[in-house]
């Protein structure tokens, strides 16, 4: 491969001749080689929208002249459509401001532009800091960039995901409605419910996730662009973050507006910790969901077998015929997942030392994945088992005639403790309910069979 010399302020580097990346890039690509992780396409895409915003703020307000603003813009453009994905090679694992991947999308923009500008004297050529980065510091640009991509993808994957399989668990509720089984509390038997009732719940813990994630969204709009070094604003001019807020709602379709406590954007990683809450609960519910469905069909002959889902690949590579509920796996493994994150990014918010929180990478990093695999894995969970969800009428009638708790009902007619001799004695002599209750003479045939109706105990 073949190199050529690019410098910066500490002295010459070697940077690969088709690299669009610089002399800072390429120290970081090489002091530190650590893992695998590269910084999120998310983040690189919202640099991308916060480097054209910038640009046109310049040069509204006459620090950039236009020809300039939209090279910026068009290369800018370029990065959105995944044309220059290959120039973004720095990994997480880098300083905990992020100032080496701010200084990446710089040194690509400038070089780009002025591959597509062509012949120009010096003074017209783009520089990496003092043309694309003009009025910015990375200590704003990467909590900006942060805050960019972690309102679209909860916006345009998390929540669209979330909705699918609710929408999903409401068709589910009207086509299995007035069907009773037996409810359970404890994984012990418990009164009656309807599969409609239980399907509810599912469904209720996905619209309160929504509801918790959209609650999020007002911190999240709020951007620290304009605080520059420090907060103070240093070599922005004014107005400059307004602007910006204004041009960056036109580019993303999503609203926001300046931080008015720049001191407070910079050091604190609040919203964030935030939002990532909401997708861990989101991930708990999850968690939940997915388990009820595989203890429902669990079996298929040994389990509760109380529903069918999709059997979508074999199960075992030594027993034939087993089919296993993957989906339900792939998703509580997510779930675990998003937890871990939620602790990575709740003690890497804790660490921001006086000015600067240092820990913005791993926090992009970590919330990026847990929304990435939230939306795709409740995707994949909507389309090949919840979709295909079966209610097994016959077997949730079996264990709901079984089922020594509706024995609560005759509470009102024969009191507590006589019911549960009742639920007692049925159980030691393997008998029935009805059985043991006419047996013990507390009530009559008749009068058993008058007020003995699970239908009526939902």
């Amino acid at each position: 491969m073949g190199y050529r010399i690019e410098h910066d302020t500490m002295g010459e580097v070697r940077v690969p001749v088709t690299a669009l990346w610089g002399a800072q890039t390429q120290r970081s690509h090489e002091n530190f080689r650590i893992g695998v992780e590269l910084m999120p396409t998310e983040i690189v895409r919202a640099f991308a929208v916060l480097k054209k915003a910038a640009a046109r703020a310049n040069c509204e307000l006459g620090r950039m002249d236009t020809m300039t603003s939209g090279l910026i813009g068009d290369v800018c453009d370029e990065i959105l459509d995944g044309k220059l994905d290959k120039e973004f090679p720095l990994v997480v694992w880098q300083t905990g401001s992020g100032t080496q991947s701010n200084m990446n999308v710089n040194e690509v923009i400038a070089n780009r532009g002025n591959q597509l500008r062509g012949e120009m004297s010096p003074a017209a050529r783009l520089h990496p800091n003092d043309t694309v980065n003009m009025s910015q510091s990375s200590n704003d640009t990467f909590p900006t960039a942060l805050h960019i991509a972690s309102t679209l993808a909860l916006t345009e994957r998390v929540l669209p995901a979330v909705r699918t399989l609710a929408a999903t668990f409401r068709r589910l509720e009207e086509e299995n409605e007035g069907i009773i089984k037996c409810g359970r509390t404890h994984l012990q038997d418990a009164v009656p419910i309807s599969f409609a009732q239980e399907i509810s719940g599912w469904r209720g813990m996905l619209e309160a996730s929504a509801a918790q994630i959209e609650a999020t969204l007002p911190q999240l709009s709020l951007l620290a662009l304009g605080g520059t070094a420090v907060g103070t604003g240093l070599n922005a001019p004014k107005g400059f973050d307004e602007v910006v807020a204004r041009h960056v709602s036109e580019l993303t379709g999503h609203p926001f507006s300046p931080d008015p406590n720049k001191f407070h954007a910079l050091t604190a990683k609040d919203a964030v910790s935030f939002a990532h809450g909401a997708l861990r609960t989101l991930a708990a519910n999850m968690m939940k969901i997915a388990n009820d469905v595989r203890w429902l069909a669990s079996g298929p002959r040994n389990g509760l077998g109380e529903i069918r889902i999709p059997e979508n690949e074999p199960g075992s590579s030594i027993m034939p015929g087993k089919v296993n509920p993957t989906q339900c796996e792939a998703v509580t493994m997510v779930a675990v997942q998003v937890m871990g994150n939620d602790a990575t990014i709740g003690f890497a918010a804790s660490q921001g030392n006086f000015e600067l929180n240092v820990f913005m990478p791993v926090i992009a990093y970590d919330f990026l994945q847990s929304a990435r695999l939230l939306a795709d894995s409740i995707l994949s969970f909507d389309e090949h088992c919840a979709s295909g969800i079966v209610a097994n009428r016959t077997k949730m009638q079996q264990n709901l005639d079984d089922s020594l708790m509706l024995v609560t009902c005759l509470n009102p007619h024969i009191g507590y403790e006589r019911a549960a001799q009742v639920a007692h004695k049925a159980f030691d002599e393997g008998t029935s309910l009805r059985d043991a209750c006419l047996e013990l003479g507390f009530l009559s045939a008749d009068e058993f069979d008058a007020v003995f109706r699970p239908e009526d105990m939902v």
